[in-house]
């Protein structure tokens, strides 16, 4: 499976409709959002937004990212899909979702403690115990290189990173920490920042029994 994994546009409107032509260029089966789609939109913003996106012939799933209204993380439409606290099936892949940031002191649209990223990636995974899945967070896992800010702070979530490393999904795609743009590993779990969207970034996934990574550019 051909994966265009982004996150972090901000509501730049040029970098979604890249994203269509990049999408139908490489022919992915699937763009992947790992949240901020607005920058302090409302819903009727982030509907938009993505609508553009499935101007492409790639389905889309997407999480809610903390510049997101929260309303966001609640919808139920068909395409895109909204991966927060649920799971979906894609040929013999599932993808589960949780989406927000970690409070902090500058109080953002869409804000979770750890524990309840704890209990929603765990109860995703009961509804799809069997399958190989893959994580889509707007959070970085604690600890990592995704998760460095260039204060040299970890500012991750621990709750996702004991979940990697308790139940082993094949990849996590998340986003927040725009330097942070690269791959790392938990185990076995490759993990992925695909860099803010905002400034044309992308990476492409193709995911079989194993991984590999590719960056780009719009």
């Amino acid at each position: 499976m051909k994966v265009l994994a982004l996150s972090d546009f901000h509501g730049f409107l040029p970098s979604f409709y890249r994203v269509v032509e990049k999408a139908d260029e490489i022919e992915a089966d699937l763009i992947v959002v790992a949240g901020d789609i607005t920058h302090f939109g409302d819903l009727e913003d982030a509907k938009k937004l993505l609508g553009i996106l499935t101007q492409s012939g790639s389905d889309v799933l997407f999480v809610p990212g903390n510049c997101d209204p929260p309303s966001l993380a609640s919808v139920d439409w068909n395409k895109p899909r909204c991966l927060h606290g649920r799971s979906v099936s894609v040929e013999d892949l599932c993808f589960l979702g949780v989406g927000g940031a970690l409070r902090g002191p500058f109080h953002t649209l869409f804000e979770v403690d750890d524990g309840e990223i704890k209990s929603i990636l765990e109860a995703c995974l009961r509804s799809e115990p069997s399958k190989r899945f893959v994580v889509v967070s707007h959070n970085p896992p604690k600890n990592t290189k995704l998760d460095l800010t260039r204060l040299g702070l970890h500012v991750g979530s621990m709750s996702l990173r004991s979940f990697i490393e308790q139940h082993k999904p094949l990849c996590v795609v998340c986003g927040h920490i725009h330097e942070a743009r690269g791959v790392d590993s938990l185990g076995l779990t490759v993990l992925v920042n695909p860099g803010p969207a905002r400034d044309g970034n992308y990476a492409v996934l193709e995911l079989d029994d194993k991984v590999k990574v590719e960056f780009g550019k719009l």
